[in-house]
Parts: C-alpha cells; sequence; structure tokens
C-alpha cells in the first residue's frame, strides 16, 4: 500500500561517503534521493559527481562554495536561503569557508548512482 511517511532526524540513515561531507539519507528511491548533508568548519569535501542525476542544494545555514570546471577554477559561492542546481555529471567539491558548520538538504532525481567519488576535475 502507498502511504504518506515521515521520516524523523533519528530514523535517517549513513548517505553515500565522501570525504569532507556527513550525508544523512531520509529518502532513497528508484527515483529520488534526499537528505541533509553537513560540512564541518574549514572543511573541504573531495571531488565527485553524482553520475546522470540532477541535484537541488538548499542552504539552511552556514556558506558554501562549490568549485567545479576545468582544473576546479569555476566557483559558485552560496550562504543561508540559497538554493544551487548541479546538473548531471559536473565534477565538484563543496567548501565550507568559514567557522561554523554548514548544513544543507540535497534533493536529488536519481537515474544513476547518487555519488560517484573521483581525483579532480579535468585539467585547464
Amino acid at each position: 500500500m502507498k502511504a504518506i511517511r515521515k521520516i524523523g532526524p533519528d530514523e535517517r540513515v549513513e548517505g553515500d561517503p565522501t570525504p569532507g561531507m556527513i550525508r544523512e539519507q531520509a529518502v532513497a528511491t528508484d527515483r529520488l534521493w534526499a537528505g541533509l548533508v553537513r560540512n564541518e568548519p574549514r572543511a573541504e569535501s573531495g571531488w565527485h559527481h553524482h553520475s546522470d542525476n540532477e541535484t537541488a542544494v538548499f542552504i539552511l545555514f552556514g556558506r558554501l562554495r562549490f568549485e567545479f570546471g576545468p582544473a576546479g577554477g569555476d566557483t559558485v559561492d552560496a550562504s543561508a536561503g540559497d538554493f544551487v542546481y548541479v546538473p548531471p555529471e559536473i565534477v565538484h567539491r563543496e567548501i565550507n569557508p568559514t567557522d561554523e558548520e554548514s548544513r544543507f538538504v540535497v534533493i536529488r532525481a536519481v537515474s544513476g548512482p547518487p555519488t560517484v567519488n573521483v581525483e579532480g576535475p579535468e585539467p585547464a
């Protein structure tokens, strides 16, 4: 039977690991991934992409810098209240440039592996 369900904080499970990030998975189906992600102060995540998946990020609090593009030379800075869209297969990493933890909600339309960790972006 299909039903609406609530996932409380104590029901979230560890999501795909990427160094420098803590992912808490709330929902994982064949078509959707949703969860809470935390970056410690001054943390840099490992380089990764999200396969064929489109990703929307909502910054709850703190700030994030997304690095991407050739040699990681392109950046997008976001802070609390901002949405960020990450297209499929974009190699990127998140950096918390502040002395406080950042937290953000991630919603991903799934059509492949949710996270693929890589060595880094293509050279410039």
